[in-house]
């Protein structure tokens, strides 16, 4: 199993809800990085189209 966190109320927990607001608890960690990143060439032209590069 692996600790999830809460994003309403920043609790980390193991179970898939968060046992203080119920809410969908996520991973905490960023994905691996991977130099065949199949999708980095998506997320860069989104970057550019948003303004953020």
């Amino acid at each position: 199993m692996k600790m999830k966190k809460c994003p309403d109320c920043g609790g980390y927990t193991m179970k898939e809800k968060c046992p203080k607001c119920g809410i969908k608890a996520v991973n905490p960690a960023p994905p691996r990085f991977s130099p065949a990143d199949h999708y980095g060439k998506y997320r860069r032209i989104m970057k550019k189209e948003a303004g953020l590069i």
